[in-house]
């Protein structure tokens, strides 16, 4: 069995194919892509999977403009950490996900519903090849207009590996974010900083754009925590944040767009 996996997140990509080798030994990991554009590529050279485990929301835009272009002829379980737009398609339509952060037991229940559905379409016509359980045109349609009706779908949470397992910081407790010698940080409400995974341009695309600003290249506040703007050297605006005594400063460029986002 051959499996794609559309991922934008490198430690969701990894925990699929580690479930993978857990629970279907049998299966390939065709490839891992980040993007619409990487998998549009992928499709031009490579034959069609077996199954697709497919995020929503990629680096370079929402995935359904992929599966717009592209005939998909094999299941797709959606990996996704939103679940309120989609979660009727998916019961109507028989397509299975996966919310984030999910664990080894919900991975191996949606694969076995997969193989109970592969098992019934070869039972059902055995002297013909299984009908497609992937996206036709209506559904890529419903799905679309699903996302066009509700505002789009922004990160709830991050799943943070820490030593003793897997910490879950809901994106409502993040002060800012801060990107520290290649490595980015998000520091909660009570001054605790947590590692993540990607880039601050990656986050900066998965955070509601009205409750987080970019003020330099460096790092991103929340307007939830900003307690106090003043006026700083250049220009410049320094940014205080409640309960934290980290010194904050605009870049000279975003301080314009900074402060029509606080009047907005």
């Amino acid at each position: 069995m051959n499996v794609l996996i559309i991922e934008d997140e490198e430690w969701t990509a990894r925990q699929t194919t580690q479930f993978l080798r857990e629970y279907a030994p049998q299966a390939t990991v065709a490839g891992v892509l980040k993007s619409v554009g990487k998998a549009l590529d992928w499709f031009q050279q490579n034959p069609m999977p077996d199954l697709i485990f497919s995020d929503i929301e990629l680096l370079d835009g929402n995935v359904f403009t992929l599966y717009s272009q592209v005939r998909i002829t094999c299941p797709i379980i959606f990996v996704t950490a939103y679940d309120q737009f989609l979660l009727q398609a998916f019961k109507v339509n028989g397509i299975a996900y996966l919310l984030k952060p999910y664990d080894g037991q919900q991975f191996q229940e949606t694969l076995a519903k997969y193989d109970a559905l592969r098992t019934s379409f070869t039972q059902a016509v055995p002297s013909a090849p299984a009908a497609p359980a992937g996206l036709n045109e209506a559904l890529v349609q419903e799905l679309s207009r699903a996302l066009q009706q509700n505002a789009r779908a922004y990160k709830q949470r991050f799943s943070v590996r820490m030593r003793n397992g897997l910490y879950i910081l809901p994106v409502d407790d993040v002060m800012y974010l801060q990107a520290d010698e290649g490595v980015v940080f998000a520091t909660d409400k009570q001054s605790t900083r947590y590692p993540l995974t990607g880039t601050l341009t990656d986050l900066e695309r998965q955070l509601d754009p009205n409750r987080f600003f970019r003020i330099n290249r460096s790092e991103l506040v929340n307007i939830e925590y900003v307690e106090k703007v003043e006026p700083y050297f250049n220009n410049r605006l320094s940014v205080k944040m409640k309960n934290s005594d980290a010194a904050l400063v605009t870049s000279t460029a975003q301080t314009p767009e900074f402060r029509k986002w606080l009047e907005s």
